[in-house]
């Protein structure tokens, strides 16, 4: 009797994660898969080879090279090496990152740029990305310290589209440790990117130090909650977007350079749609988001009227005009 040796679990559990994501991906297709050189995107990139090979998927590994720091070309060259020994078709894309926004959100928006634009160059039917769990729980504190509202409390969907392109995060089920278990178990070494102990940027001091101290004052399992709650919180807002098409069409009309819509209406909503029917408003008519301040300014408009004049707002004003809210553009 021939002995097989079992496969290893952390392997099996990124394998079984990439199979899952792969599910929306038509055999002999091809995908583009963001490796950094990271023990995540590594072992992103290990099992997408693995499991592509027996669907006849097509694996591009893609190497942004952001260029912020010394050694750069080296890091992504190691990592192109990296994929083609794997057996994946290897990019490097070199960019270059502004400033909007602050380092982080910059390089991320030329990353992803950069992802989307090797995506449509090779015809590839989705991007996958090395997030987990770890990733997700620190997305949702960022955003919970920010005060920004359940959109930014609901982290990371496991698909999402990126400019027409799909977008897969197979590993958000899983933890860190495991892919850095699976990199050793195949015998890779990842790269660790200084910047990921940088405490100048906001994410890693919520890596390293506030995460640790919820975990040692609260109990492990913090991650964890965090993953479940920003799941819950994307369902929530798929039923409120769902009645939010139920509603729109009944309550908004166009108006002379804008969109104007019923104030009896907004009024007879609960304050959460009614909030998030004014942001639907501007956002798809003008292109941009309002904070929840200027939400509020616009909703007093239907529940506080006294008077007040039109209110300036991104790339629109809005006004009570008669029984409607009338938003044109400045």
């Amino acid at each position: 009797m021939t002995y097989r040796p079992s496969l290893q679990p952390a392997v099996a559990a990124v394998r079984l994660a990439v199979r899952g994501g792969l599910d929306a991906v038509t055999d002999g297709d091809s995908v583009i898969v963001g490796l950094s050189g990271g023990a995540d995107s590594l072992a992103l990139t290990a099992a997408t080879v693995f499991e592509a090979a027996r669907r006849r998927i097509t694996v591009v590994a893609v190497t942004v090279d952001h260029g912020l720091q010394e050694g750069s070309v080296d890091a992504a060259d190691a990592a192109r090496r990296a994929a083609e020994t794997l057996g994946a078709t290897a990019r490097v894309v070199r960019v270059e990152v502004g400033a909007a926004g602050g380092p982080e959100a910059a390089a991320r928006d030329a990353r992803y740029r950069a992802l989307r634009d090797t995506a449509r160059e090779e015809g590839a039917a989705a991007i996958l990305t090395g997030h987990t769990l770890d990733d997700q729980a620190e997305t949702v504190l960022l955003g919970l310290a920010r005060g920004s509202g359940a959109a930014s409390l609901q982290g990371m969907a496991a698909a999402s589209d990126l400019d027409g392109v799909p977008l897969l995060r197979p590993l958000l089920g899983l933890r860190r440790e495991t892919t850095r278990a699976a990199c050793a178990a195949e015998g890779l070494t990842p790269w660790d990117d200084p910047h990921n102990a940088d405490a100048r940027f906001a994410r890693v001091r919520v890596r390293e130090r506030v995460l640790p101290v919820l975990e040692a004052e609260l109990g492990p399992g913090i991650a964890e909650a965090l993953a479940r709650t920003a799941e819950q919180l994307r369902e929530d807002a798929a039923a409120f977007d769902e009645m939010i098409d139920e509603t729109i069409e009944d309550i908004v009309e166009h108006a002379e350079a804008g969109i104007a819509v019923s104030i009896a209406a907004l009024a007879a909503n609960p304050p959460a749609l009614r909030h998030r029917i004014i942001r639907h408003v501007v956002a798809a008519e003008f292109g941009e988001s309002l904070t929840r301040a200027q939400t509020l300014e616009v909703a007093r408009l239907v529940t506080a009227w006294s008077g007040q004049g039109p209110l300036d707002l991104p790339a629109c004003r809005a006004a009570r005009v008669g029984g409607r809210v009338v938003f044109t553009a400045r």
